[in-house]
């Protein structure tokens, strides 16, 4: 991403057989069997879980968790976070941090459909789905009742504005090229809407879990109030100053649960700084906590350290369209100079695993680890820069540490591996306030990171599809936009298979991507507030901490 682009791969959804409703086809309810009715919801898809064992799809690896207590209402929760740019603004098209997703996944807005901890899907703003044998053709029938913050009702037509908003031809919205696959969206009454899709695709509800896509108002002329603030969320929005804070209240009519009375998201950049906050009591939660300063946060009895084995990736992305760049030799022999086992132990502590410019977790369905791995190996990064006509070759990488904290001792760490190969490479310090406006995609070489996508197709589509706006290599090749196409229509499992790993080996061999590290989540939390399982696709618990968590 930029800071959030936010991981994975194509899952089959299990869906249980119903019954026949009139909509031109044959549809069918998803639903789960009744014995889990009860617990997950109606509505909520049961898929194959893809995370390797059930203890790594949440697990708390720190020590001391606390036991869940009832949730119980009160108190303002203030959290110090990393991300958070005075170039924010509530459009949801443009929003590329954590920050700003936290406000829509879980403040002033809310999705359709939520992820929980299992990775299944969940109805939010819907009451019940249905869908056509074939699932080209989905209805969706949504909760009665619901209003915005304005008190104007919640309708098909907002569902409608607010998905529209990223599919027109002139949007620079990162979900344009993943709500492609829409064919036509109709208000078939002011709570059901007809999605008819232009092939056959399965995971259709997860693209609508995406941070991108809160439920916003419309217009009178159908376009999307974004302007005005107000969503169904938890919480009326009070205050929003773009890179500092952003402050929301209790809706009293809010139509789910929520236990805090008010939420406050401070952009706190510097880690040192957020550290003092939350051991002076000033916040009660940081994210991105620093490892090389992990012990010191443990000596505090009143904080309790959480670590998620995540989706999340750190890459260094080339710019395919850019000299040298634009040579492939240039760009495998960079991956080659690059000790990813040292900046892995020296940067993140140990908190996480090496890269091999996959993007697909190892623990994602249709992950595969393609061959050759790209280990440090300066003789083999030389052999492709005399490939490539250097026998030096000098670059210029912008680092800072907005993208993850360590970026720039990640960046000074490659300096020093990659003059071993011949590349002398000269780090160019930036500001962490406008980095993902000015910096990244601008830039030829750079800093970057990626939360998780619950299907490869959502991910590979996102950044690596040639239109697609977040493609922050600009890596444009055909044969990968072929597959990708194909994919997506393909309900064969084995051949579904086949072409998600031809396009990870594609990305691997010839983009400008450098899969550096996949992280753990790591932040700091103040004992006082209670929390369940955590969601490993996003950290903050998936961007839903604001909604989920409580005061003990």
């Amino acid at each position: 991403m930029c800071a959030f682009r936010d991981s994975r791969i194509a899952l089959t959804v299990c869906i249980a057989w119903g019954w026949e409703m009139t909509l031109g086809h044959r549809l069918t309810i998803g639903s789960v069997p009744e014995d889990r009715r009860s617990v997950m919801g109606a509505g909520a898809i049961d898929r194959r879980r893809f995370l390797a064992g059930s203890a790594a799809a949440g697990l708390l690896l720190a020590a001391g968790a606390p036991a869940l207590a009832k949730p119980k209402r009160g108190g303002t929760f203030r959290a110090g976070l990393a991300t958070g740019s005075t170039t924010d603004s509530l459009n949801p098209a443009t929003w590329s941090n954590q920050f700003m997703a936290d406000l829509g996944l879980g403040v002033h807005a809310d999705m359709l459909f939520e992820i929980d901890p299992d990775f299944d899907v969940r109805p939010n703003l819907v009451e019940r789905w249905d869908r056509s044998d074939d699932a080209s053709v989905w209805k969706l029938e949504l909760k009665t009742g619901i209003r915005f913050h304005d008190g104007r009702p919640f309708t098909s037509r907002d569902v409608i504005a607010s998905l529209q908003h990223h599919m027109h031809d002139k949007s620079k919205s990162p979900m344009r090229p993943v709500l492609s696959v829409i064919r036509e969206m109709q208000a078939e009454s002011d709570h059901a809407v007809v999605f008819r899709l232009r092939h056959p695709y399965a995971d259709f509800l997860y693209l609508l879990t995406d941070y991108h896509l809160p439920m916003l108002p419309a217009k009178d002329d159908g376009t999307l109030d974004w302007q005005a603030g107000v969503g169904t969320g938890p919480y009326r929005l009070v205050q929003f100053r773009p890179g500092e804070r952003a402050r929301g209240e209790r809706h009293a009519d809010y139509h789910g649960e929520a236990w805090f009375d008010a939420v406050e998201l401070v952009v706190i950049h510097d880690v040192v700084a957020r550290a003092a906050a939350l051991n002076a009591g000033e916040i009660h939660y940081m994210d991105r906590a620093d490892p090389r300063t992990l012990n010191l946060l443990k000596r505090n009895p009143a904080v309790e350290i959480l670590e998620v084995a995540s989706l999340s990736h750190y890459t260094v992305p080339m710019d395919c369209t850019a000299v040298p760049f634009t040579d492939v030799n240039v760009r495998t022999a960079v991956k080659y100079a690059i000790d990813r086992q040292d900046i892995l132990d020296k940067v993140l502590f140990g908190h996480g695993r090496v890269g091999n410019d996959n993007p697909l977790a190892p623990q994602m369905k249709h992950a595969i680890d393609p061959k050759p791995v790209h280990a440090y190996d300066p003789d083999r990064a030389r052999f492709y820069l005399r490939k490539a006509g250097h026998e030096r070759l000098k670059l210029e990488l912008h680092a800072s540490d907005a993208p993850f904290a360590g970026a720039i001792d990640a960046a000074q760490l490659m300096r020093e591996h990659a003059r071993k190969a011949g590349i002398d490479i000269e780090v160019k310090r930036v500001p962490p306030d406008g980095y993902w406006s000015n910096v990244w995609m601008k830039k030829p070489w750079c800093f970057s990171q990626w939360g998780g996508r619950p299907t490869a197709d959502w991910l590979l589509s996102t950044a690596y599809a040639p239109d697609a706006p977040w493609n922050e290599t600009k890596w444009k090749n055909e044969r990968f936009g072929k597959l990708l196409q194909a994919a997506r229509k393909e309900t064969d499992e084995a051949r579904r298979t086949a072409l998600y790993a031809e396009m990870q080996q594609l990305i691997h061999d010839d983009s400008g991507q450098i899969v550096l590290l996949f992280n753990n989540f790591l932040s700091a939390l103040n004992r006082k507030v209670g929390h369940g399982r955590l969601n490993t696709n996003y950290d903050h618990d998936g961007g839903y901490m604001c909604k989920r968590w409580w005061f003990t």
